[in-house]
């Protein structure tokens, strides 16, 4: 539904390049960009465990100048700093990010000091940057963030326990280059996870408060793709074909909730994650059939599109669509409530009251004011049930 009463803007400059070897443009885009020197931002994983690294390595050549491979699951504000030093100090003038989501915020934030200087906290928040960031080429390993086509960067403050959002359009990536094949390592429970993240893009986009039509298409059409992916994804693990939907449905899930924002469940993810540690998409599949039962009757028409586009037929409430969501993370070998993950039971009025602070929450289909409203979705994500 468009609303006649409210414009918008829908934003997104980075240069997507999708296909199977799509990696050997990394050089190319450097130079388009004109980049004569970069720092490649990925992690021990993928540099250890697999060839992709050492593959980028061998197609950057003498633009290579520096790598900062110490990027944890969880980057934190502290890791950021010590990469950008590295590549201060090299001489870098533009970043390559290779891996997932993590890994690609990192990259954002190592790019804010290049051209920012200073310390990250100096610039939390939204639109504090003065000028466009560094050149930055994105190249995701997971299909879930989205974030080679997103403003945001999330990145964890350790000193507080508690993540922070840097939002601004200057941190969009230049170039994203979704290559299918550098996914197929990725083992079958990230596979899952991420993809559960990917859908919870698509479904806070589509309910946001400030959800527009270009991103409901892309929304839509992302869970869409990701209903009929992720199980192939996880069956046969060089399936291409569903590697490359998969990556696309990350991809335009991305491109949506950078323009409308997400909710209530990236802002439990966002609290679970920063206190305990809690894998991002994992804490978003938990939480993503409680939040629709919370936001149901605020946005009913949204959900029964989001329904359709699940493959659910008949009469659709938010039970049903919660009860199926949750369904097909169970089919995809994923748990279900934060009891089994370690969250203890005394924690739950803490992190209601944490949720707040969030800033996703402010997007949330139903407004929230009050911790009290939402513990009952914070004890329904500790016990999983669906009642």
């Amino acid at each position: 539904m468009i609303r006649e009463d409210l414009g918008f803007v829908f934003y997104m400059p980075t240069r997507v390049i999708f296909g199977a070897s799509s990696l050997q443009e990394v050089p190319l885009e450097a130079s388009r960009l004109g980049v004569d020197k970069v720092v490649l931002v990925s992690d021990r994983v993928l540099a250890e465990k697999t060839d992709i690294v050492q593959r980028a390595e061998r197609l950057l050549g003498q633009k290579l100048v520096a790598e900062f491979l110490d990027v944890p699951s969880d980057s934190s504000v502290e890791t950021v700093e010590k990469g950008y030093e590295l590549a201060k100090a090299k001489g870098a003038e533009g970043v390559v990010s290779i891996g997932g989501g993590s890994v690609i915020d990192t990259a954002k934030g190592i790019a804010i000091l290049l051209s920012e200087g200073g310390h990250l906290r100096d610039y939390e928040g939204f639109q504090n940057l003065s000028k466009k960031v560094a050149p930055h080429i994105a190249v995701p390993t997971t299909a879930g963030t989205g974030s080679e086509v997103t403003y945001v960067a999330v990145i964890k403050d350790e000193q507080a326990k508690r993540k922070i959002l840097f939002g601004d359009y200057n941190i969009l990536p230049d170039s994203a280059i979704l290559d299918p094949e550098l996914t197929v390592s990725l083992p079958p429970h990230l596979t899952a996870a991420t993809g559960m993240d990917a859908l919870s893009h698509a479904i806070e986009a589509l309910t946001s408060l400030q959800s527009e039509p270009i991103s409901d298409a892309l929304a839509l059409h992302s869970i869409r793709l990701l209903r009929e992916a992720m199980p192939r994804c996880i069956e046969a693990l060089d399936d291409l074909r569903a590697r490359g939907a998969q990556l696309i449905a990350s991809c335009i899930a991305g491109a949506a909730f950078s323009n409308a924002q997400v909710g209530l469940c990236h802002a439990i993810a966002h609290t679970v994650g920063a206190q305990f540690g809690i894998h991002h998409g994992l804490a978003n599949s938990i939480a993503l059939p409680f939040v629709i039962m919370f936001n149901y009757e605020t946005a009913v028409e949204k959900y029964k599109m989001i329904a359709n586009a699940f493959g659910i037929s008949g009469e659709v409430t938010g039970k049903t669509l919660a009860v199926a969501i949750q369904a097909f993370a169970k089919s995809l070998g994923l748990p279900y409530a934060f009891k089994d993950l370690g969250v203890p039971e005394d924690a739950l009025s803490f992190l209601a009251e944490q949720t707040l602070a969030d800033g996703a929450i402010v997007y949330n289909a139903r407004t929230v004011t009050d911790p009290g409203e939402i513990l009952p979705v914070w004890e329904a994500c500790f016990t999983g049930e669906i009642v």
